[in-house]
């Protein structure tokens, strides 16, 4: 290679190490901005007083209760939805039973304190233990609530009425049985909306 060759070459290697060297320093305006931002979940909070609705001794066929209960939302979003689930326990006395106790036990929902004969739903404990609570939501808590659901702060009375039904037969098998109720309620939000 020639020496013009070789001096172009070295000017060009100058030229390129100067070029990365001065890209590295180059100046320019910039500016920044910083945002701070928060995701703040809210809270279903469905209250039940009293938590023990109804405890009875000594019942027999033709007996009937009524009880009401209040739910509350303490919570800071709306309850679209309240769904019942029902289970049950029977302690068999006698060890004699060929029905389920829960068959005779008849629970009618009440619209309202001064109106016990204004009936919302009736059934046996046995078909509401089968029901999904949705069933029990669209026939019970739908008719109370409506779509307004239960607001924010708001508490609603339920009535219940429950019936030992005397069906004019042997009932001896329930001697002495005993039934353990457990309702278990559960409050859905309404749907998530563009906000």
């Amino acid at each position: 290679m020639g020496a013009k060759k070789r001096i172009g070459m070295g000017i060009a290697s100058a030229m390129l190490g100067a070029a990365l060297i001065g890209g590295g320093t180059f100046a320019y305006f910039s500016d920044t901005e910083v945002t701070n931002n928060t995701f703040a979940a809210g809270t279903l909070d469905l209250s039940i007083n009293p938590t023990s609705i109804i405890n009875v001794d000594n019942i027999k066929p033709g007996d009937s209760f009524i009880r009401d209960f209040e739910l509350a939302n303490n919570g800071s979003l709306p309850i679209d939805k309240v769904l019942l689930n029902t289970d049950y326990t029977i302690v068999d006395a006698e060890g004699d039973n060929t029905d389920d106790f829960g068959n005779h036990i008849r629970v009618d929902f009440l619209y309202n304190v001064n109106k016990f004969d204004e009936v919302i739903f009736s059934t046996t404990l046995a078909e509401l233990k089968a029901m999904s609570p949705e069933v029990v939501n669209e026939n019970i808590f739908y008719p109370m609530f409506g779509e307004k659901g239960l607001p924010v702060g708001s508490v609603d009375d339920l009535i219940v009425k429950f019936v030992f039904v005397d069906n004019g037969e042997d009932q001896n098998q329930f001697q002495g049985d005993a039934l353990n109720l457990t309702w278990t309620f559960t409050a859905l939000q309404e749907a998530g909306q563009q906000r």
